[in-house]
């Protein structure tokens, strides 16, 4: 999704030893937010490197220190093959295939791997923690390929080829260094170059790995956990934006909103769903459509589910995002790494790198995706069908028959929400051992992720879809008038371009700037300065 600047943003994110918040990953990963190292996290990192090094000569072995890796840890290593040991890892494991993966996602990832490594629990010099915020702030974002992770130990292919731009190796997308004015940093990263000499013009020396220090930035859940951040943030503006189509659709289709009533929802007391309900409330408020058939004379008992039940699919969603926010919160606030530096000082291995925690949660927001925009197209395709659409044209056509109206829009609905069933098939339910049978069982937090970001995506779609069809069915409602707050996003989209009831159009573009007004809030905006503040 293209995003406009979010003024309400931190410009300077501070990383300390304590969790990054939310708004501060979205603020460096999409907005460009400047990244500094605070003196305790600074203080810290030496205090666990000091650690390293004197467990650097011992003569006792080390996992990940003096001897090898995953099948090969019994392997030891003389102290001259040591750095050469670290730069192989990176080197060896940077082997992803296929597309680039998005910058904000590259951004994510990297800011939150130095998240744990300020810490002070994995035991690499400050230098290369700061190379990490430089690279950040000079705009430079590592090639990063789709295909490689497994999700255990972590994200370790995406992590690789991050810290081999910051040995200055491999390829780096170059963008606008951080600070740079919003609009242009929206623009996104152009040049391809390679990392060492993209770090010579940004005056950034490549960093020479020491003991522990290729393992200790590769072995974390860091890119599937900045996909969950995002996501969840994007899922916040979305579930919001479909209550405001739900209550367009359920205005159009001259749907009641009795059943909508807090004592109703108070039946059923799950948080989400009273929230939504109170949405759906304030949205249509004061709606001439409505009050036209709040009469004796009205035969309808009891509008279809798709309507009536808006409040239960989306608050569910919403109470599920909850769940998913609680668990982000717990992976901000951890430190994933194989050995880990006790804050007693003690080395220990453990299996804390495991992505189990966010794949699952990160399958449970597909299907949340798949539901909501399953539910949405529903009431889409009531407006088109003149058996269910109470006095409206069939397709919204203008001549019906000349004129296919929307006929088509709610095929591209359908076939998105088709998709985003697939995609609901869980990737945290898989695992195929790898590293001769040590890592025998693995997450797929990573291909969960994935899978999310075009799910977040299509429901985006499925949503603007409706709210373009409420709309018009809203308008071809008149004389009566919609709510204010339905009817603003009405008048968003005609500011917007999207011209109203008429004879058949190119309806590709106009499909498109309800999707760029879905996603950038712009379409919840509109609504909230009628309502205030939506849930």
């Amino acid at each position: 999704m293209s995003r406009l600047p979010e003024p309400d943003m931190p410009t300077d994110v501070v990383v300390d030893v304590g969790p990054l918040s939310p708004s501060e990953v979205v603020a460096v990963a999409r907005h460009g937010a400047r990244v500094t190292l605070s003196e305790e996290a600074l203080a810290g990192i030496a205090a666990t490197r000091a650690i390293i090094e004197d467990l650097a000569g011992d003569t006792q072995p080390h996992y990940g220190i003096s001897t090898g890796f995953g099948a090969l840890a019994n392997t030891s290593i003389p102290p001259h093959k040591r750095a050469q040991l670290q730069r192989s890892l990176v080197r060896s494991h940077a082997a992803g295939s296929g597309p680039e993966v998005e910058r904000e996602v590259v951004r994510a990832t990297m800011l939150l791997r130095l998240s744990t490594l300020a810490t002070g629990r994995t035991g690499v010099r400050a230098e290369t923690a700061q190379a990490y915020a430089a690279l950040l702030n000079a705009g430079l974002s590592p090639v990063v390929r789709e295909h490689g992770s497994l999700g255990c130990s972590g994200d370790l292919a995406p992590l690789a080829h991050c810290a081999l731009a910051v040995m200055g190796e491999g390829m780096v997308r170059v963008g606008p260094a951080a600070g740079s004015p919003r609009d242009l940093w929206a623009e996104g990263a152009q040049e391809l170059l390679h990392a060492g000499e993209a770090l010579a013009r940004a005056g950034i020396a490549p960093v020479e790995l020491a003991e522990k220090e290729g393992l200790a930035l590769i072995n974390g859940t860091d890119g599937m956990l900045g996909m969950l951040v995002l996501a969840l943030h994007d899922l916040g503006t979305l579930l919001t934006t479909a209550d405001v189509a739900a209550a367009m659709s359920v205005e159009g289709l001259l749907g009641s909103d009795d059943v909508f009533a807090a004592d109703l929802q108070a039946l059923r007391p799950h948080p989400g769903q009273a929230r939504s309900a109170e949405n759906l409330r304030l949205l249509m408020r004061h709606s001439e459509i409505r009050e036209s058939h709040r009469t004796e004379a009205c035969t309808r008992v009891q509008d279809a589910y798709s309507l009536r039940c808006s409040p239960q699919v989306h608050g569910s969603a919403r109470d599920t995002c909850g769940y998913a926010r609680t668990v982000a919160d717990r992976e901000l606030a951890a430190a994933v790494d194989n050995p880990v530096v006790t804050p007693d000082g003690r080395v220990e291995s453990n299996g804390n790198f495991h992505g189990a925690p966010v794949a699952h949660v990160l399958d449970f927001l597909a299907i949340v995706a798949a539901d909501v925009a399953g539910i949405s197209e529903r009431r889409t395709d009531r407006f088109l069908d003149v058996a269910r659409n109470h006095g409206l044209p069939p397709f919204l056509a203008d001549d019906p028959g000349t004129d296919s109206g929307h006929m088509i829009a709610q095929y591209t609905q359908a076939a998105v929400v088709s998709e985003l069933k697939r995609l609901a098939a869980p990737a945290s339910v898989d695992s195929i051992p790898s590293s001769a049978m040590q890592e025998d069982h693995v997450s797929m937090g990573w291909g969960a992720a994935r899978k999310l970001r075009r799910s977040v995506d299509g429901l985006g779609r499925v949503v603007a879809v409706e709210v373009l069809t409420a709309a018009r069915a809203l308008d071809l409602r008149a004389p009566l008038t919609p709510a204010p707050a339905t009817a603003a996003v009405v008048a968003l989209l005609r500011s917007a371009g999207v011209e109203g009831p008429g004879p058949d159009r190119y309806l590709s573009p106009e499909i498109e700037t309800a999707y760029q007004l879905v996603a950038d809030g712009a379409v919840r905006a509109a609504a909230e300065r009628v309502t205030g503040l939506l849930h």
